[in-house]
């Protein structure tokens, strides 16, 4: 065999070499690449909710009212607007306080439940709340109640929330209502939370 033949076969094998380990380690990447990330249609199909919810929690009742409570977050670019709450325990009314003849009083919330765009907006004893209006069962302290919130827009999104014990004055319903609503407090601006 001649020197040049030799020189060109040797010349090839780390050509080959170089080559396939290319094309393994290219290969071995794409299959990282896909893996690592999630396809297009992975993400498109991943559940977004409109609102975070922080802290949800319902006031443990026998019979009657109640209402939910938590923080709604609004991470998006426009303000959010809930229009309708639901729930299988009970029909629901998104609520208010506001003050009428010197006492405060509840009533149905005009235009919804506004959460502004990069805000949030807190459901609470004495402010805005979700009314639990006639039971058809008690809620009891650990029950994990399921709610539907609809949009303005029709988007809906569905939270749970857990019952606890609170106790505290009693608010009255503006005319129409006419029911004391127990368990929650009378006094604006007072600062209140659910026992643990």
């Amino acid at each position: 065999m001649s020197s040049t033949t030799v020189g060109a076969r040797r010349r090839h094998v780390p050509l080959l070499a170089v080559a396939a380990a290319c094309l393994a380690l290219g290969m071995t990447g794409c299959g990282q690449s896909s893996s690592a990330e999630p396809s297009p249609s992975t993400s498109a199909d991943a559940p977004a909710g409109v609102l975070g919810i922080r802290d949800p929690w319902v006031k443990a009742a026998d019979t009657g009212m109640t209402a939910a409570f938590g923080t709604l977050v609004n991470d998006g670019e426009s303000d959010v607007t809930i229009t309708t709450a639901a729930t299988d325990v009970s029909p629901m009314e998104l609520h208010e306080m506001t003050m009428k003849d010197g006492k405060m009083v509840m009533q149905a919330k005009q235009g919804g439940i506004v959460v502004k765009a990069h805000g949030s907006t807190t459901l609470e004893p004495g402010g805005d709340h979700l009314m639990l209006m006639d039971l058809k069962r008690p809620v009891k302290a650990g029950d994990e109640l399921t709610f539907t919130l609809t949009f303005a827009d029709g988007k809906t999104q569905t939270f749970q929330a857990v019952a606890k014990p609170f106790t505290g004055a009693q608010e009255s319903y503006a005319p129409g209502h006419g029911e004391p609503m127990p368990g929650l407090s009378a006094t604006p601006g007072m600062s209140m939370s659910p026992a643990s």
